[in-house]
């Protein structure tokens, strides 16, 4: 299917999707004055053209080439109009449905009055239920508020995350090792740098040992970290910053003008870890020491187990030679591979720091009570700490955004993991 039937279709739905909904409308406004239902007829459908018009664009002019405020903001307050307006049509469904029994029935029973002022009147004819329509309405615009209040509160709503790990083989002179992990930057995602800053500044104060950040430092190129790296430099920890790639900072999601153009682009990325000082890990470990005493530091590259993300970590090469470790850490982004391989392959590797899910940006969390996101139908792990046996998994929230500019009941997270052996 080609791009430009893809985006024919998806007007085509948007168009179908609007027309059901605005039954509800209708009905909603039906005692309203003139004014107000051309007001709202003029301005529900002006907003239905504007929105196929901006999903068509990308079929004439590259979509990499948008100003970044479009790319981000715009396109994603289309996208939760319709999303809002999909959630209300559940209910302007289950009002059909019902019409569709009352309509049966008014065969089976006897037909009061036909007649008034000698017009006829069709006894089959079944009105719609205004309640549930105005329910459909309420029930879109609350979901609405609610991704528009997690645009402006959540999406920089950062949140520490203290945490404090037990590893009985944990030398005594890395007892009480203070870790900060980020992931989940997605730089492209950033219109200004303020945001940012803050993050960080609240990363500094946390006074790490050590930090760690788990992957997607970007979208899809890595020409977006040039408006950040001033401020990305300030993240310092005095045993180091290590760090991994996640399945974004490949440049795989988006289209090369040749092998060689894309191959840089991934040289680029290694560059720019460098330059901001942080110790790019790829299918390698090294020692972290303190005083007498080392442990195992090991990072792979993405290895993905579900939805089909790439595999380009290679554990057993970064495992070669860390036997004699007391204790190993290990950096890999996508938290299935814990699960698929880790747990089941590498079962002295004490614990693990992913990032990935997100959260699905989207939850409740509310803690010793509920935790829940559509993250966890695809990934058993998803937030927070996990242990099987001795080994445990850490999976970070993210710092940033994708997609859905916003968070709304999954904050952006700072972890603060201390290590201890007793």
């Amino acid at each position: 299917m080609t791009v430009s039937i893809r985006f024919l279709l998806l007007g085509v739905l948007i168009v179908l999707i609007d027309w059901y909904f605005y039954q509800a409308i209708k009905i909603v406004l039906l005692n309203s004055s003139v004014f107000k239902k051309n007001l709202a007829l003029y301005s529900y459908w002006g907003f239905t053209i504007f929105s196929i018009l901006l999903f068509l664009t990308p079929a004439i002019f590259t979509f990499n080439d948008f100003p970044k405020f479009i790319k981000i903001y715009v396109f994603a307050f289309v996208v939760m109009v319709i999303i809002s307006k999909l959630i209300g049509s559940v209910f302007i469904a289950f009002d059909d449905i019902i019409r569709f029994f009352r309509w049966v029935a008014s065969y089976f029973s006897k037909p009061q009055v036909l007649v008034t002022n000698l017009i006829p009147i069709d006894p089959h004819a079944i009105s719609r239920l205004k309640f549930l329509n105005i329910v459909a309405v309420t029930m879109s615009v609350l979901p609405f508020t609610g991704f528009i209040y997690g645009m402006v509160k959540g999406a920089f709503n950062y949140k520490v995350h203290r945490i404090k790990v037990v590893l009985p083989n944990l030398p005594s002179e890395f007892n009480g090792i203070k870790i900060v992990q980020i992931s989940d930057i997605h730089l492209g995602s950033f219109v200004s740098t303020a945001p940012l800053e803050e993050a960080i500044k609240i990363i500094v104060q946390q006074n790490a040992d050590v930090i760690f950040f788990t992957g997607d430092l970007v979208n899809n190129e890595t020409k977006e970290t040039l408006q950040f790296m001033e401020v990305l430099s300030k993240i310092k920890a005095p045993m180091g910053v290590y760090s991994i790639l996640g399945n974004h900072d490949y440049g795989d999601y988006i289209s090369w003008e040749s092998t060689g153009a894309k191959k840089k682009n991934l040289q680029d990325m290694k560059d720019a870890h460098a330059q901001l000082g942080w110790r790019l890990l790829m299918n390698e470990h090294i020692a972290l020491k303190k005083g007498d005493s080392e442990i195992a530091l090991l990072g792979i590259e993405n290895w993905g187990g579900n939805l089909h993300f790439p595999k380009y970590g290679d554990m057993n090469k970064a495992y070669e030679g860390t036997e004699k470790y007391p204790v190993k850490l290990l950096l890999s982004h996508d938290p299935s591979h814990w699960n698929m391989q880790v747990t089941e392959e590498f079962k002295d590797v004490d614990i693990t720091f992913s990032g990935h899910t997100h959260g699905f940006q989207f939850g409740i969390e509310i803690p010793g009570l509920i935790k829940w996101s559509p993250s966890q139908f695809v990934y058993k792990q998803w937030a927070g700490l996990y242990s099987k046996d001795n080994q445990h998994l850490y999976v970070n929230r993210g710092l940033g955004f994708l997609g859905y500019p916003g968070r709304v009941g999954i904050m952006p997270e700072i972890t603060v993991m201390e290590l201890v052996n007793s």
